[in-house]
């Protein structure tokens, strides 16, 4: 048995598993699952392993809410295209890299950062991955991911990484996967916690670029925004979107 299989083909009861989440997440019940993090600490960190391997191992760790896990998850932020294991996991509707969709997600829920006290690490990484919004592709993931808590912290971020979005789009840059609905799903997030700001930024990305699908996505904040500012923006999308777009935003503003 190899070490990867020891640490995470092998569930909490000691049986083989072809099912690596059902590891990863039955650590959220396990107190057991501490035991591996010595291993799963060396596996990440040795150059000889297989790359698919020490980016599992990061996802556990970073999902337990280790340190080593959102260390790795840091360095990665740091130099994403010289990660050992960027562009491991290849999403399918864009051909790009999707590790860092996966990562995130990792480090979305924060249940034991608070119980290991690892927190303020978890909070370093959301800041680091929101900022990499405008330059790596995060699966439609970044609208729906942290808590109000964390978006709040955010917010600077989030802002100033959407205006580097912005200009980049001005500059007619070209990037492999749909930048302008990502950078809608981050104000779709920021919609739950600052209205007027979510429509502000969904409003420089959409005064830029505006298919079909960024303005679809850009439909949930007129439901979480709420106030007038909601109202004013589903207006605008009532005018610019297709049949779809229209109907969403008129049940929307009918029920407000």
């Amino acid at each position: 048995m190899t070490r990867f299989s020891e640490l995470l083909g092998t569930d909490f009861d000691g049986e083989p598993t072809t099912d690596i989440d059902d590891v990863i997440f039955g650590a959220f019940d396990n107190p057991g699952h501490r035991d591996r993090v010595p291993g799963l600490v060396e596996l990440i960190n040795d150059p000889a392993e297989p790359e698919i391997e020490r980016f599992l191992a990061c996802v556990a760790l970073t999902t337990w809410g280790e340190a080593a896990g959102y260390e790795a998850v840091l360095r990665a932020a740091a130099d994403p295209k010289n990660t050992p294991w960027y562009d491991f996991s290849i999403d399918r509707k864009f051909s790009v890299d999707s590790t860092f969709a996966q990562l995130a997600d990792a480090a979305a829920d924060g249940d034991l950062a608070q119980e290991k006290g690892t927190e303020g690490l978890r909070m370093e990484v959301a800041r680091a991955l929101v900022r990499l919004a405008d330059s790596e592709y995060f699966e439609d993931k970044l609208g729906e991911l942290f808590d109000n808590a964390t978006l709040r912290a955010l917010l600077d971020d989030i802002k100033d990484v959407t205006g580097r979005g912005v200009r980049s789009l001005e500059a007619g840059e070209k990037r492999l996967f749909d930048l302008p609905t990502q950078l809608v799903d981050l104000a779709s997030g920021v919609s739950t916690v600052d209205g007027p700001l979510a429509v502000e930024l969904a409003m420089s990305v959409l005064n830029i670029s505006s298919s079909p699908r960024t303005l679809n996505h850009a439909v949930p904040i007129v439901h979480r925004a709420k106030g007038p500012e909601a109202r004013e923006f589903g207006e605008y999308l009532m005018t610019v979107g297709d049949e779809d777009v229209r109907q969403r935003v008129s049940e929307l503003l009918n029920k407000a």
